[in-house]
């Protein structure tokens, strides 16, 4: 089995497998498509009327630091048109609260991770983002929770909320910025070039997205000699327990590390329900699954007695497979490692089949 570099700990693990309530789209990365623009007259606190964005346009400058700082020098205003096709204006960087771990991830990639003030439940990487406060989970925020800790801007995807959260900070004037989360090889990349434009860093966004890019194009196995197949699991204990489909964060992963995803040989593009028909007829060499959805079923032990997994050929070998539910679903600066790590379950996998035969 493999893990990430950091494990959450144990008080962050355990709240995270209880939200098992939370909607299953929030493990994907969503296309921009479906997305409502939210109303830009509740920016009217974030003075964005045309002639301030000119005038802010106008008067750029690089952010003095204190003497001796090696951190990025941000140039501010940066103006910004989000996710939602919503404009914002971020005057600071002083005070950053990244409303998704991955997000908050990609800050500290940035070098900007001495700004950030608080994190949300899902930040467990890097270990300083998630020692910093919490303000809740990304997907059930209160806006008192977070203007508490008066931040300069707020950066989230498009599953923070409830919606009428986001509304509510930008009415109290707070910058946010939803960047865009969708799956695939361009989705990490994509990330990062807008977290570091909504931070006034682009050219450091624009290298740390290319390094990100070098590496998944490194790590993707190309003309396997087969490809075992891979089912990916979601799991919130005996009331959760989803095969993830297409448009998730993990089938492209699985299919860039040199595995077939059981998603595409069931044809399921959201999730569903675990089959142990399916299970049987599918018959996975390996099973990759969230390391805090794995605990909440009792381990690789109570795993096995879900849906007949203990008589595929996934469960004779025991080739269970978790991460760190951020590394493994948050399609991170880090994903080229994690196609690697998987790639070397997926040989093991390939070297059983061959023997087998």
């Amino acid at each position: 089995m493999f893990l990430s570099s950091k494990e959450p700990t144990i008080g962050k693990r355990l709240l995270l497998q209880s939200f098992w309530l939370v909607p299953i789209f929030l493990l994907g990365c969503a296309d921009n498509d479906g997305v409502e623009e939210v109303d830009r007259a509740v920016l009217e606190n974030e003075a964005v009327g045309t002639s301030v964005v000119e005038e802010a346009k106008g008067t750029s400058s690089q952010v003095d630091q204190p003497e001796g700082a090696t951190g990025p020098k941000p140039v501010l205003p940066a103006i910004v048109t989000d996710l939602t096709g919503t404009q914002v204006i971020v005057n600071s960087v002083d005070r950053i609260i990244p409303l998704d771990g991955t997000v908050a991830e990609v800050v500290f990639a940035l070098g900007l991770g001495s700004q950030v003030v608080a994190t949300d439940l899902s930040a467990t990487y890097p270990p300083e983002a998630d020692a910093l406060p919490e303000i809740g989970y990304q997907r059930a925020l209160t806006a008192e929770s977070i203007a508490t800790y008066s931040p300069t801007v707020l950066l989230a995807t498009e599953i923070a909320g409830p919606p009428g959260v986001i509304d509510d900070l930008r009415k109290l004037g707070f910058p946010v910025v939803i960047v865009p989360n969708r799956s695939g090889p361009e989705g990490p990349p994509e990330k990062i070039r807008a977290v570091a434009e909504a931070l006034g860093i682009p050219e450091l966004g624009d290298e740390l997205a290319n390094k990100v890019a070098a590496d998944i194009g490194k790590a993707t196995v190309t003309d396997p000699s087969s490809r075992p197949r891979v089912v990916s699991l979601y799991l919130r204990g005996a009331s959760t327990q989803l095969v993830l489909g297409r448009n998730s964060a993990t089938h492209w992963i699985i299919e860039a590390a040199g595995g077939e995803s059981m998603a595409a040989v069931l044809d399921i593009d959201s999730s569903e329900s675990i089959s142990a028909e399916g299970l049987m007829v599918v018959a996975p060499d390996v099973v990759l699954v969230p390391s805090a959805g794995l605990d909440s079923v009792g381990g690789p032990n109570g795993l096995m007695t879900i849906g007949g997994l203990s008589q595929t050929p996934a469960g004779k070998h025991g080739a269970v497979v978790h991460f760190d539910d951020q590394w493994l679903l948050g399609n991170g600066p880090r994903v080229g490692s994690l196609i690697e790590q998987l790639a070397l379950v997926l040989d093991e996998a390939r070297q059983r089949q061959e023997v087998s035969r």
